[in-house]
């Protein structure tokens, strides 16, 4: 939950200071909260390390900032599969570094495995660098660039962006679930605990396919009709496995299909936001997103472990699941995905000094009322009288 809180606020600083450099706060805290994770002896000190300063950090470190920062450096016709290429990295990290992780800790202790991995992380530095820069600049010449609070407001008015989040709820809810629970899935179904372990493999193999082919779909197809689709599928393979023995090949091709969606929601979801409101607070907006995401995250790995208390089987939420899914493939349908109206910039306004009958072109006038013109012979302080494209500065001769 910490790490989608952090969303929202890591996209504002982005957003304002540039993307590499809340990089690399996040990437330092991430670091920071591992290394000393052995280090602590109590709930409280686990959850400032890990809780707090890790999860923290990687928010900081997260898609909102990510997302914003290829929208902006990509063009418009290659962001969809930039965005899905950025989105398969960490799954393909998961992927590559889990057995890394595994042999240290066979090796040299999980504690001391935590501090090597924690070093691992500061490899990531250089790409604050390669990332420096914030959305405002990508922002098209001519385009009034608004200001955070403003963008939030406008954001939080607009029906096709409140769909999106209640949608991405949604996502948030299965992603969180299958994450937490699929080893006990595969426990109460009375299956070794191997398969449990070759299903979370396959969800995150099939999550790297699945994010590239959507961020390649992207820009051939209406986001909207992706994401319903998405949705659906879910829906049908929740279905299907209910329905099907609960075998261990079933549950691996249930992983598969799964992983296939698992994360292919955030390339489309991520071009929609961009398409609404343009590249500037993108990082701001994407991260309010997120947030909603983590939300139903929160909820589906904590209701699939009051649910198994209570019934002793995942069977209601499972049911909970399929009717959020066709839900969710229901409320992008309705989605507008032509953008707002972007208001032009105002036109530049230049000084022109009235000297006798005479009008001589002083500066790019600053947006203020009165002006100091220590001119000999004329008034010090000169009001300012808006002509069309001019201010002219009529001059008091003594």
């Amino acid at each position: 939950m910490w790490w989608g809180i952090t969303q929202p606020f890591a996209g504002m600083l982005a957003d304002k200071v540039g993307a590499g450099r809340v990089l690399l706060a996040g990437a330092l805290l991430v670091a920071l909260g591992t290394f000393i994770t052995p280090y602590m002896t109590t709930t409280a000190g686990l959850i400032f390390a890990i809780g707090v300063l890790s999860a923290g950090g990687a928010g900081m470190a997260g898609p909102a900032v990510l997302m914003s920062a290829a929208t902006r450096l990509v063009p418009p016709e290659k962001r969809g599969l930039a965005t899905g290429i950025v989105n398969a990295g960490g799954s393909f990290g998961q992927f590559a570094l889990a057995p890394v992780a595994a042999m240290l800790i066979v090796g040299i202790g999980w504690a001391s495995a935590m501090q090597v991995m924690a070093l691992l992380v500061l490899l990531c530095l250089p790409a604050a660098w390669l990332l420096r820069g914030n959305s405002l600049q990508a922002a098209p010449a001519g385009q009034k660039v608004v200001g955070t609070r403003e963008a939030i407001g406008e954001a939080l008015r607009h029906r096709s962006y409140l769909l999106l989040g209640a949608g991405f709820f949604v996502c948030g809810f299965h992603v969180a679930f299958l994450a937490t629970h699929l080893p006990g899935v595969v426990a109460a179904c009375g299956l070794p605990t191997e398969w449990a372990g070759w299903s979370l493999a396959m969800l995150g193999l099939f999550n790297i396919v699945g994010s590239v082919a959507m961020g390649w779909a992207v820009g051939r197809w209406r986001m909207k009709s992706l994401l319903s689709l998405v949705y659906a599928a879910r829906a049908v393979a929740v279905l299907g496995v209910l329905a099907a023995p609960k075998t261990g090949p079933v549950l691996l091709v249930f992983a598969a299909v799964m992983g296939l969606t698992f994360l292919s929601t955030v390339p489309p979801t991520a071009g929609l936001v961009a398409k609404f409101f343009g590249p500037a607070n993108m990082a701001t907006l994407f991260g309010i997103v997120m947030l909603t995401h983590q939300v139903g995250g929160f909820l589906g790995a904590w209701l699939g472990g009051r649910v198994f208390e209570a019934t002793g089987a995942y069977d209601w939420v499972w049911y909970i699941d399929i009717v959020l899914a066709v839900g969710a493939a229901l409320v992008h349908l309705p989605i507008r995905e032509a953008g707002c109206p972007q208001r032009p910039a105002p036109p530049p306004r230049d000084i022109w000094l009235s000297v006798g009958n005479r009008l001589q072109n002083v500066e790019p006038a600053a947006p203020s009322r009165r002006c100091v013109f220590p001119i000999p012979g004329s008034a010090s302080v000169l009001p300012c009288q808006a002509h069309g494209r001019c201010t002219v500065l009529s001059c008091l001769h003594t």
